[in-house]
């Protein structure tokens, strides 16, 4: 535990955190998962990039008018931008599938964030895969540490998205670390980071999928603008959490402070990743799991059930109850589990309701708001599943911690075998193979551009 009692030591032992901390620092475990991580980001960001969809054509092209210093690649689409629209785009593509990892207590993307930013200062400076998996590790730490230290549920509560408003702190930290900013100037970029925290709840409402991944890109863009304008020394709040007009007033009823540096160096949050096996809303994994699980114990077919119930904690039962995005639409989501075993990308931008059985389901699904399990969130997103067959009986399973979760993890290979999947017919067997490989012995690249390479667009399927 951090003895660290005042706001000025506080954001002074992060930025020195920030700016001290290098690739011999960190434990051979960390370093580990910050390339199963990376692996399983790149997976999504793929996939996200591919012509088939909308968003990332209409960003690919916003870029590319833009034009400018061509620093960075744009994931999968062959041409490169200046390290700002990189970041944006990437950040984007990241959160679009909704698939890869998140901090569960943070409730926060932080690995579409973090690894967009890395990935485009690695490329625009040259930096190995050594400073890039830093980079990672630290980002994970800030962010996740800004969002428990506001409280993410308090960010909800305002409505804002704590996954962008933490986010740009991550980023702004990857950046800073990477940049090899002195802890005074990191103290600047978090300042900077502040006054461009952003990120409203409102994407909830909006159909096309489209603004909700954006806000990842926001934070990649907002961070990677931080660091370099702080690098400059362009002036910034020099005690942006506790300051006045800081971010603990601006977006918190119930701070805690003191978990903004709470077991620095000595906890890596990175360790905390959930990887996530259903393209969706990660508060729905629990019932996800607890579903296919009743329907193998009990060798029930789609067709053989009549009713599904979700309860869940009721402080988060909300954003996934019967919301206009299908990503957090638990009465969408369950039944096509049901019917198809599995959720992708193409389940929550298309409409699957057309499908006589998941129509049927989805009037047959219902979310029950349980304050008996609201105690425990966002530490567990606990859930209950129960499901009524035609023939009567009933069936009930709760589950505490999903699949990929620490608490219930997955090994390597299924992140291994999840990147093969997502990135087929985007990449070519011998780069998906290249890929992993060299993701599994980053530490040993002189740079990133052999896996910009393999991922950028160069060397398609054909």
């Amino acid at each position: 535990m951090s003895l660290v009692t005042t706001q000025e030591s506080r954001i002074d032992e992060l930025s020195e955190y920030v700016a001290n901390t290098r690739f011999r620092d960190i434990p051979e475990e960390v370093i580990a998962q910050s390339k199963k991580m990376l692996l399983d980001t790149l997976g999504a960001i793929v996939r996200a990039s591919s012509k088939r969809y909308e968003a990332g054509n209409i960003l690919a092209k916003f870029a590319k008018n833009l034009g400018g210093k061509p620093q960075a690649t744009i994931i999968n689409r062959g041409f490169r931008t200046n390290l700002v629209n990189a970041a944006l785009v990437n950040g984007t593509f990241g959160y679009y599938c909704d698939v890869e990892s998140h901090h569960v207590q943070a409730i926060a993307h932080v690995a579409a964030v973090i690894v967009p930013t890395s990935l485009a200062l690695s490329e625009a400076y040259g930096l190995s895969g050594k400073d890039l998996l830093t980079a990672l590790v630290v980002g994970y730490d800030v962010e996740t540490r800004v969002s428990n230290a506001l409280d993410p549920n308090q960010l909800y509560k305002r409505g804002f998205h704590p996954s962008c408003v933490a986010g740009c702190f991550g980023a702004t930290a990857a950046a800073g670390n990477l940049l090899k900013l002195s802890k005074e100037k990191q103290r600047l970029a978090f300042g900077l980071a502040g006054c461009q925290a952003s990120g409203l709840l409102a994407w909830a409402t909006d159909y096309t999928e489209n603004s909700r991944p954006f806000q990842m890109g926001i934070a990649a863009r907002n961070g990677v603008t931080s660091a370099l304008l702080a690098r400059e020394g362009f002036g910034a709040p020099p005690s942006i959490f506790e300051g006045k007009n800081g971010m603990f007033n601006a977006f918190s009823d119930k701070p805690e402070p003191q978990r903004l540096v709470e077991d620095l160096r000595s906890r890596h949050t990175i360790m905390e990743a959930a990887f996530k096996l259903y393209s969706c809303c990660a508060f729905i994994h629990p019932g996800a799991d607890a579903l296919l699980s009743l329907m193998e114990k009990n060798n029930l077919g789609h067709g053989d059930i009549s009713e599904i119930t979700l309860r869940f904690p009721k402080p988060g039962a909300s954003i996934i109850d019967n919301n206009e995005l299908k990503s957090h639409n638990a009465q969408y989501i369950l039944p096509i589990l049901a019917v198809k075993r599995e959720v992708n990308i193409e389940d929550i931008l298309y409409e699957r309701r057309t499908d006589p059985e998941i129509s049927r389901l989805s009037k047959s699904t219902k979310l029950v708001y349980d304050e008996e399990l609201g105690p425990v969130f966002p530490e567990k997103y606990t859930s209950i599943v129960i499901l009524k067959t035609k023939d009567g009986s009933t069936f009930e399973e709760k589950v505490v911690d999903a699949k990929g979760t620490p608490e219930n993890p997955v090994g390597l290979e299924v992140i291994e075998e999840k990147f093969r999947r997502l990135t087929k017919g985007e990449l070519s067997k011998a780069n998906m193979e290249k890929c992993i490989e060299v993701v599994n012995g980053f530490e040993k690249q002189r740079n990133v551009t052999s896996l910009i390479r393999l991922i950028s667009g160069t060397t398609r399927k054909s």
